[in-house]
């Protein structure tokens, strides 16, 4: 039952980017089209999934061993842009299709802060091992989901006679604030 808590709270309760504001950039930035938010979506679940699982590794073996907790924000930073560089050097030998597919969704996913925020949230609440990966899947899964409703609601804007004043990324933040009152209403749930 726990396992569950996790997965729909990440996903819709404490969703990353909406009640907690984290990775509004690629948010905004990749939000124009869903079949962007949805090849976008795919590859931060991978990342952030390898990520979590590599730093809750190095965190528990390295960093609290030899008491170099201090550490911690500065090595979550250099694996995930080396987690990121891997990946980029593998897919583009075994996958030229796949990685041409991902472009720039790979380099975008190293600056993306809720990657790393993840991996610091799973240390903080005491995650095991199993269940910073159930958090790590649901939070990107969330992410995702508030992206692709997000690019699809953005695709019919760009429908409709909206007044001058608000066209771009003004009626982008009051949608995206509207958004993130309907994933209020999540709240009670968990």
């Amino acid at each position: 039952m726990g396992y569950l808590i996790i997965f729909i709270s990440a996903i819709f309760v404490n969703n990353i980017v909406l009640s907690q504001f984290l990775g509004i950039c690629p948010f905004f930035g990749v939000s124009k089209k869903i079949s962007t938010a949805v090849g976008m979506t795919g590859a931060l679940t991978f990342v952030m999934i390898l990520a979590t699982l590599v730093t809750y590794i190095v965190q528990v073996t390295v960093l609290i061993p030899y008491e170099i907790e201090f550490m911690q924000t500065i090595t979550f930073i250099l694996i995930i842009a080396a987690l990121v560089q891997v990946m980029e050097i593998i897919l583009k030998k075994i996958s030229p299709p796949l990685y041409q597919a991902l472009g720039i969704f790979l380099p975008l996913i190293t600056t993306n802060c809720a990657v790393l925020g993840v991996a610091i949230m799973v240390i903080q609440k005491s995650y095991t091992l199993m269940a910073s990966v159930v958090f790590a899947g649901a939070t990107a899964i969330g992410f995702g989901l508030a992206l692709i409703i997000f690019a699809g609601i953005r695709e019919h804007l760009d429908l409709v006679d909206i007044p001058k004043g608000l066209r771009g990324a003004p009626i982008a933040l009051v949608t995206a604030g509207l958004l993130a009152m309907a994933f209020m209403g999540f709240s009670g749930i968990v």
